[in-house]
Protein backbone atom coordinates (compact mmCIF):
# COMPACT_ATOMS: atom_id res chain seq x y z
CA UNK A 1 0.00 0.00 0.00
CA UNK A 2 1.14 3.68 -0.76
CA UNK A 3 2.97 5.36 2.34
CA UNK A 4 0.47 9.00 1.32
CA UNK A 5 -2.75 6.78 1.35
CA UNK A 6 -1.97 4.82 4.29
CA UNK A 7 -0.86 8.42 5.76
CA UNK A 8 -4.18 10.11 4.53
CA UNK A 9 -6.39 7.64 5.92
CA UNK A 10 -4.87 8.08 9.27
CA UNK A 11 -5.14 11.73 8.96
CA UNK A 12 -8.45 11.21 8.37
CA UNK A 13 -9.52 8.33 11.16
CA UNK A 14 -7.46 10.50 14.08
CA UNK A 15 -9.10 14.08 13.00
CA UNK A 16 -12.53 12.32 13.31
CA UNK A 17 -11.70 10.95 16.85
CA UNK A 18 -10.10 14.41 17.50
CA UNK A 19 -13.12 16.67 16.45
CA UNK A 20 -15.53 13.53 17.34
CA UNK A 21 -14.39 14.11 20.95
CA UNK A 22 -14.34 17.84 21.07
CA UNK A 23 -17.71 17.56 20.36
CA UNK A 24 -18.38 14.85 23.24
CA UNK A 25 -16.98 17.47 25.54
CA UNK A 26 -18.64 20.75 24.47
CA UNK A 27 -22.20 19.07 23.16
CA UNK A 28 -22.10 16.21 26.06
CA UNK A 29 -19.83 16.26 29.24
CA UNK A 30 -19.79 19.84 29.78
CA UNK A 31 -23.75 19.77 30.25
CA UNK A 32 -23.69 16.52 32.06
CA UNK A 33 -21.46 17.94 34.65
CA UNK A 34 -23.48 20.63 35.16
CA UNK A 35 -26.45 18.38 35.48
CA UNK A 36 -24.67 15.68 37.19
CA UNK A 37 -23.40 18.79 39.65
CA UNK A 38 -26.78 19.80 40.22
CA UNK A 39 -28.73 16.34 41.05
CA UNK A 40 -28.79 15.92 44.52
CA UNK A 41 -30.25 12.42 44.62
CA UNK A 42 -27.72 11.37 41.80
CA UNK A 43 -24.11 9.58 41.94
CA UNK A 44 -22.87 13.59 40.83
CA UNK A 45 -19.85 14.05 38.42
CA UNK A 46 -17.48 12.35 40.13
CA UNK A 47 -17.72 9.09 37.78
CA UNK A 48 -17.38 11.13 34.51
CA UNK A 49 -14.36 12.84 36.08
CA UNK A 50 -13.04 9.81 37.23
CA UNK A 51 -13.18 8.08 34.63
CA UNK A 52 -14.42 8.98 31.52
CA UNK A 53 -12.89 12.28 31.07
CA UNK A 54 -9.64 11.19 31.75
CA UNK A 55 -9.47 8.66 28.82
CA UNK A 56 -11.68 10.66 26.74
CA UNK A 57 -8.67 13.32 27.77
CA UNK A 58 -5.67 10.57 26.69
CA UNK A 59 -7.87 9.77 23.08
CA UNK A 60 -8.54 13.70 22.48
CA UNK A 61 -4.81 14.65 22.54
CA UNK A 62 -2.98 12.16 21.20
CA UNK A 63 -5.68 12.39 17.77
CA UNK A 64 -4.84 16.27 17.96
CA UNK A 65 -1.17 15.11 17.80
CA UNK A 66 -1.41 12.40 15.18
CA UNK A 67 -3.56 14.47 13.32
CA UNK A 68 -1.34 17.34 12.73
CA UNK A 69 1.70 15.15 11.98
CA UNK A 70 -0.16 13.08 9.49
CA UNK A 71 -1.51 16.27 7.51
CA UNK A 72 1.99 18.00 8.32
CA UNK A 73 3.67 14.67 6.09
CA UNK A 74 1.39 14.71 3.68
CA UNK A 75 1.54 18.16 3.00
CA UNK A 76 5.73 17.18 2.77
CA UNK A 77 5.31 14.36 0.71
CA UNK A 78 2.17 14.63 -1.18
CA UNK A 79 3.97 16.68 -4.32
CA UNK A 80 0.54 18.51 -4.99
CA UNK A 81 1.25 20.77 -1.99
CA UNK A 82 4.26 21.61 0.40
CA UNK A 83 4.55 21.91 3.53
CA UNK A 84 6.69 25.15 3.99
CA UNK A 85 4.24 26.65 0.92
CA UNK A 86 1.44 25.98 3.09
CA UNK A 87 1.94 27.73 6.41
CA UNK A 88 3.36 30.56 4.16
CA UNK A 89 -0.39 30.64 2.57
CA UNK A 90 0.89 30.15 -0.96
CA UNK A 91 2.02 33.93 -0.69
CA UNK A 92 5.18 34.60 -3.18
CA UNK A 93 3.95 31.06 -5.04
CA UNK A 94 0.71 32.31 -6.38
CA UNK A 95 -1.12 29.17 -5.70
CA UNK A 96 -4.54 29.58 -4.39
CA UNK A 97 -4.64 25.73 -3.13
CA UNK A 98 -1.92 26.72 -0.97
CA UNK A 99 -3.28 29.56 0.63
CA UNK A 100 -7.03 27.11 0.81
CA UNK A 101 -4.91 24.04 2.24
CA UNK A 102 -2.62 26.31 4.31
CA UNK A 103 -5.63 27.98 6.13
CA UNK A 104 -6.73 24.76 7.07
CA UNK A 105 -3.36 23.84 8.47
CA UNK A 106 -2.81 27.19 10.44
CA UNK A 107 -5.82 26.53 12.31
CA UNK A 108 -5.24 22.85 12.45
CA UNK A 109 -2.02 24.23 14.28
CA UNK A 110 -3.77 27.12 16.46
CA UNK A 111 -6.46 23.82 17.70
CA UNK A 112 -3.37 21.85 18.21
CA UNK A 113 -1.52 24.38 20.87
CA UNK A 114 -5.21 24.86 22.65
CA UNK A 115 -5.21 21.30 23.34
CA UNK A 116 -1.71 20.58 24.75
CA UNK A 117 -0.94 23.94 25.91
CA UNK A 118 -4.46 25.06 27.43
CA UNK A 119 -6.67 22.30 27.25
CA UNK A 120 -4.59 19.56 28.91
CA UNK A 121 -2.41 21.47 31.26
CA UNK A 122 -5.51 22.81 32.84
CA UNK A 123 -8.17 19.54 33.16
CA UNK A 124 -5.32 17.99 34.65
CA UNK A 125 -6.06 20.77 37.56
CA UNK A 126 -9.56 20.39 37.41
CA UNK A 127 -9.89 16.59 37.22
CA UNK A 128 -7.45 16.51 40.43
CA UNK A 129 -4.52 14.35 38.36
CA UNK A 130 -2.44 17.11 39.49
CA UNK A 131 -2.23 19.04 42.56
CA UNK A 132 -4.14 22.64 42.91
CA UNK A 133 -6.09 25.04 44.70
CA UNK A 134 -9.61 25.60 44.70
CA UNK A 135 -8.88 29.27 43.34
CA UNK A 136 -6.71 27.47 40.63
CA UNK A 137 -8.75 25.15 39.20
CA UNK A 138 -11.72 27.94 39.04
CA UNK A 139 -9.28 29.45 36.49
CA UNK A 140 -7.95 26.16 34.82
CA UNK A 141 -11.73 25.72 34.46
CA UNK A 142 -12.31 28.82 32.73
CA UNK A 143 -8.48 28.58 30.30
CA UNK A 144 -9.90 24.89 29.30
CA UNK A 145 -13.48 25.59 28.82
CA UNK A 146 -12.88 28.81 26.53
CA UNK A 147 -9.65 27.07 24.38
CA UNK A 148 -12.26 23.75 24.52
CA UNK A 149 -15.21 26.34 22.90
CA UNK A 150 -12.20 28.32 20.52
CA UNK A 151 -11.30 24.88 19.00
CA UNK A 152 -15.12 23.93 18.29
CA UNK A 153 -15.85 27.17 16.60
CA UNK A 154 -12.50 26.53 14.67
CA UNK A 155 -13.75 23.10 13.41
CA UNK A 156 -15.89 24.38 11.23
CA UNK A 157 -13.72 26.70 9.08
CA UNK A 158 -10.52 23.94 9.60
CA UNK A 159 -13.08 21.84 7.81
CA UNK A 160 -14.24 23.47 5.34
CA UNK A 161 -10.76 24.63 3.94
CA UNK A 162 -9.26 21.54 4.09
CA UNK A 163 -12.82 20.05 2.30
CA UNK A 164 -12.13 22.84 -0.16
CA UNK A 165 -8.66 21.58 -0.70
CA UNK A 166 -8.99 18.34 -1.23
CA UNK A 167 -11.82 19.12 -3.80
CA UNK A 168 -9.93 21.57 -5.51
CA UNK A 169 -11.81 24.27 -4.39
CA UNK A 170 -10.19 27.56 -3.80
CA UNK A 171 -12.41 29.59 -1.51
Amino acid sequence: MDILILDRWLHFLSGIVWIGLLYYFNFVQAPAMTAAAADKEGPGPAAISKYIAPLALLWFRWAALVTWLTGAYYLHAAGAYSLGGAFALGIGQNNVALTTIGMGAWLGTIMLFNVWVLIWPNQKKVLGIVAASDEEKAKAKRIAFLASRTNTLLSIPLLLFMGAAAHGLPF
